[in-house]
């Protein structure tokens, strides 16, 4: 019952934002608040429940991908740029901006998490020009602003959903077209 409730928040935050009621999600599952406060404390509970998960989730993905020394640099910053949790959907900027203001802890914490994973790139890229397989002419403060910068695009989920867009196809086109450029190989 706690993932269908946890499932249903992410459904009623993408349609109304962070500003759903429990009782949206009650008239969804056909539950009483009994049942949800069997579950959760409050409606805090719950998106920090949903938030710890989907960070927990893109730690362990990205600690992994990280300890995978059979990976290439590049193959790795683009697997560590495709992360995604499973309520990605989460990440879409209004969303963002609401919980920045709503719950502000919660803010926090997917804030840190985020720079600790372009600090984790930013090892990566140094560690590709090192061993030469990134060029060593760009900036790397200029590089990870690029990156950023790119990858912020894809919290823009209302675009992607108009042009019939995932984010995943997105991201891996974005990462594509950052580490490859939009030249083909045999035109270079």
């Amino acid at each position: 019952m706690k993932d269908r409730i946890t499932r249903q928040v992410v459904e009623e935050i993408q349609r109304n934002g962070m500003r759903f009621t429990v009782d949206d999600i009650t008239n969804q599952l056909g539950i009483s608040k009994k049942t949800i406060y069997e579950h959760f404390s409050s409606k805090e509970e719950i998106i920090e429940t949903i938030v710890d998960k989907m960070l927990a989730e893109t730690d362990q993905k990205t600690n992994e991908l990280m300890a995978d020394d059979s990976l290439s640099f590049i193959v790795k910053i683009k697997q560590l740029m495709q992360v995604l949790p499973e309520y990605y959907q989460i990440y879409d900027r209004p969303i963002l901006d609401e919980m920045k203001r709503f719950y502000p802890d919660q803010w926090v914490k997917i804030e840190a998490s985020l720079d600790e994973d372009w600090d984790e790139l930013q090892a990566l890229i140094e560690s590709g020009i090192q061993t030469g397989e990134i060029v060593s002419g760009y900036s790397v403060a200029v590089i990870m602003k690029v990156l950023i910068e790119a990858i912020n695009t894809t919290m823009d989920q209302h675009f992607f959903n108009k042009n019939n867009i995932t984010v995943a196809e997105a991201l891996s086109q974005i990462v594509d077209i950052l580490l490859y450029g939009l030249v083909p190989e045999n035109k270079r």
